[in-house]
């Protein structure tokens, strides 16, 4: 991926490749004390030092790819793990993803007072192309960086759904024999497939005979919906539990007819209640209101 139009000369490519070598020790050094490493890094500068000679490498071998622009360079390859570990920390540490960009920035000065150390006249043609072409470099160092801020913040948002998936279906023992699923909120292909593995591990796990899927607080049926709803039945029914979808609004059961989806083969009730009564009743088990003892009869 090439993130920028300008062109460096290969043999000022080289030349930046064999500076970051030979000062790969002070380079390192000086990083070290940066805001990026130094507060990541905090048991052992050491550890930092390390660090930051891992990343002068990979600078170093993309300068000698002459790929100075390309953030896919094999070069970056080694350190994405540990310059993704890093910007996570500071983005948990609170700082927004413009602030870490300035922190890597704050990499390029004294790696450029280094650079400019090593010729006679730093302002000259040759030594202004060299110092360009650290910039340059720099700034594809910025774009890895937010590159892996970015994907390590995608993966911690995928990891918060599913948890947050798990805890937003939980399964339910009600009775011996008896589990529920009480689904809220809307029902997508993700959502769909954790409630179908929660209820066929409780009904492994408690041996369950009936299961019971309540879509009271499910605001919408659609199609889709429907199909999730058959598909998590079936799958119930391979475990040899009989599954009910109870909740079923009249609205809902409306907009059921109207799309022509058939839920013959499934068994429904109006109300959770009624689902466990039934399921009750096919244990052998009979439910019988009784008054509340002093209640006078109106």
């Amino acid at each position: 991926m090439q993130v920028a139009e300008h062109e460096t000369a290969p043999e000022v490519a080289q030349e930046l490749a064999g500076f970051l070598e030979r000062r790969r020790e002070q380079l390192a050094q000086r990083w070290a004390d940066a805001a990026l490493f130094r507060v990541v890094f905090t048991v052992s500068r050491d550890e930092a030092v390390e660090a930051c000679k891992a990343v002068v490498d990979a600078l170093a071998h993309v300068a000698r790819s002459g790929r100075l622009e390309d953030i896919e360079g094999p070069g970056f390859a080694a350190v994405r793990d540990q310059l993704g570990r890093t910007s996570a920390s500071r983005a948990q540490a609170g700082f927004s993803p413009s602030q870490i960009a300035g922190e890597v920035g704050d990499l390029r000065e004294p790696a450029v007072a280094l650079l400019r150390a090593e010729f006679a006249d730093p302002h000259d043609d040759h030594a202004t192309a060299c110092t360009l072409a650290l910039t340059v470099l720099m700034g594809t160092l910025r774009l890895v960086v937010m590159e892996t801020t970015v994907s390590a913040g995608q993966e911690l948002i995928a990891r918060q759904r599913e948890q947050l998936l798990e805890v937003a279906t939980p399964v339910i023992r009600l009775w011996e024999g008896i589990v529920a699923v009480p689904l809220i909120g809307t029902l997508d292909s993700a959502r769909s497939q954790v409630v179908m593995e929660s209820l066929l591990e409780a009904i492994v796990d408690q041996r369950a005979q009936y299961a019971i899927l309540d879509i009271t607080a499910v605001p919408t049926v659609d199609s889709l919906v429907a199909q999730h709803l058959m598909k998590t039945v079936a799958a119930a029914r391979l475990m040899g539990a009989e599954c009910i979808v109870s909740g079923i609004r009249p609205a809902i059961a409306q907009t059921i007819v109207h799309l022509g989806i058939d839920l013959g083969t499934i068994l429904t009730r109006a109300g959770l209640a009624d689902a466990l009564a039934y399921a009750l009743s096919r244990q052998g088990i009979t439910l019988s209101s009784r008054a509340v003892v002093g209640a006078s009869p109106r």
